[in-house]
């Protein structure tokens, strides 16, 4: 019933910017927050899905209150922002380092109606791969 997708990698070289987008679309009704965490290349999805939160590096995130949280690699080079009654979020990513290459993915709490009555869940989309040369 809820489906994320990103938008918007691709392949720069170092000191270049690129801006991914996420969209949430299905019944929602409210957005608590949406996160963007960045898989390895070649990362298996099974493995991440159930990974520990340890394991996972989180880049940036925004709750409905508009609140934003950035991993300490990327901060004061990234900005997450949030439009559309917050079912759009966008990363600004500046200054990009070869070390941040890998593939953002999108991950969202929700509210939503499911068959008419109002349900919560987490979702994750398919990701965007973004390489960065030096």
């Amino acid at each position: 019933q809820v489906q994320l997708v990103e938008s918007g990698g691709g392949s720069v070289q170092a000191g270049g910017s690129l801006r991914l987008s996420c969209v949430a679309s299905g019944s929602i009704f409210r957005v608590n927050k949406m996160e963007w965490y960045r898989l390895p290349p070649g990362t298996k999805r099974e493995w991440w899905y159930q990974a520990p939160e340890t394991e996972r590096e989180l880049v940036a995130s925004i709750r409905s209150s508009g609140s934003t949280m950035y991993g300490v690699s990327v901060k004061g080079r990234f900005t997450v922002s949030s439009e559309n009654d917050k079912k759009t979020m966008y990363l600004q990513m500046n200054n990009l380092k070869p070390e941040d290459t890998g593939v953002y993915t999108c991950h969202a709490d929700v509210g939503f109606l499911a068959d008419g009555a109002p349900a919560a869940g987490l979702y994750w989309g398919n990701g965007a791969l973004v390489t960065v040369s030096s």
